[in-house]
């Protein structure tokens, strides 16, 4: 394998849409914090196979965990909660995994939000700590608005001034009554003709092979979507449908390609034959989330799978940077983050290969671990600065 950063990054993401990569090389060049979350796969490609963590006892993980892969969402049932919310590179693995990739980001994230090394490192500690002592308890839980602290509750009782027909003007505009997506916008592009009727074909199948409303998801228009950082450069599309009416009544969906998760090459255990990549990541998130949102759908295309969902106004992250200077409140927030972690682990125990509950329960009496994720997770945070400095200075 070559030590060139750029050259490893490329390998990676060919094939990819030239467009859209170039705009991904161009995030990944904002901050350390934007490269490490692009760059999932450098990771693992550098993860030591003799490393003592990944003789941990396996679990599904979400494989990216980081500081903003946590974020808020309306539930099945209506109700909001906060969760682990990305599953793309979803896999069965070592428990440690997720923790060592998180505790990485805390310590690279850091210095973005004003956070010197010993602060980086205390919230690091809090984190591991909390997590086995929620292990321990071997009693998985769930983030609601009511039980919610810190930031999280700023968070969660913000959404509810949130309001649908403002959360439709970020993406469409509306005209005689009738709303369009608006390809002016920053995250919207026009989509091509054949890309668009491909969708609504797909969209049609699922329909038919399914029990849902189908005056519901009657489509009104499809253009394609730029969101996201590791994932940029996949297909993407935003898809306006009817809903409950036009025009305030619409709704929006996410479809989104999915590819092999970039932890496969180095797995050692065997995983289940996912019928498709789509398939992996929505089973996955409907294991470990106590509720999973209201719409996720996997949907296959022969040599292409996707995952379609709802784009909620309730959708979002937490905003570090409203720390403000309070420690307090990102010690609160490491603890939220934490349980979410341990409860997910423990939700999804005993699934196809998954320890069971009473392993990860003994797994939480030694805490000997801590110190090899604080090791490692200082190393690499050292080695992704020096990955930005050359990939930087590479484009």
């Amino acid at each position: 394998m070559s030590n060139n950063i750029k050259t490893r990054i490329d390998n990676f993401n060919n094939g990819r849409n030239p467009e859209l990569l170039k705009l991904k090389y161009k995030k990944l060049a904002t901050d350390p914090f934007s490269f490490f979350r692009g760059t999932c796969h450098l990771f693992y490609e550098d993860f030591p196979p003799d490393s003592l963590l990944n003789s941990a006892p396996l679990t599904w993980i979400c494989g990216d965990l980081h500081l903003e892969n946590f974020g808020s969402y309306k539930g099945e049932n209506r109700l909001v909660y906060f969760d682990i919310n990305d599953f793309d590179e979803s896999v069965l693995a070592p428990c440690t995994w997720d923790l060592v990739r998180f505790v990485t980001s805390i310590i690279v994230g850091s210095h973005a939000v004003g956070i010197n090394d010993a602060e980086s490192l205390h919230l690091s500690d809090i984190y591991l700590k909390t997590y086995t002592a929620t292990l321990a308890e071997g009693k998985p839980g769930t983030v609601e608005k009511e039980t919610a602290k810190g930031l999280v509750k700023d968070l969660l009782a913000s959404l509810q001034k949130r309001e649908r027909v403002k959360f439709l003007k970020k993406y469409s505009k509306e005209n005689n009554g009738k709303r369009c997506l608006d390809i002016e916008k920053k995250r919207i592009k026009k989509a091509t003709e054949s890309e668009q009727e491909n969708v609504k074909k797909l969209i049609r199948h699922w329909h038919h092979s399914t029990d849902q409303n189908a005056d519901f998801y009657e489509i009104i228009d499809i253009q394609k979507r730029i969101a996201g950082n590791g994932s940029l450069g996949l297909e993407r599309y935003v898809i306006l449908v009817e809903g409950h009416g036009s025009p305030d009544g619409n709704y929006l969906l996410d479809f989104k390609e999915t590819h092999p998760s970039s932890l496969q090459p180095y797995l050692t255990v065997s995983q289940p034959k996912w019928h498709t990549h789509a398939a992996r990541v929505v089973n996955i998130q409907q294991r470990l989330q106590g509720t999973s949102p209201a719409l996720l759908e996997g949907i296959d295309d022969g040599d292409k799978s996707y995952v379609l969902r709802e784009l909620q106004p309730e959708q979002d992250t937490v905003s570090l940077q409203a720390w403000d200077g309070k420690l307090g409140r990102l010690e609160k927030l490491m603890q939220t983050m934490a349980e979410v972690t341990a409860w997910d682990q423990l939700r999804s125990s005993g699934r196809q290969g998954s320890v069971i509950a009473d392993e990860l329960i003994d797994f939480s009496q030694s805490s000997q671990w801590h110190n090899s994720i604080l090791e490692y997770a200082r190393h690499y945070a050292e080695k992704v600065n020096e990955d930005f400095q050359e990939f930087c200075e590479s484009i």
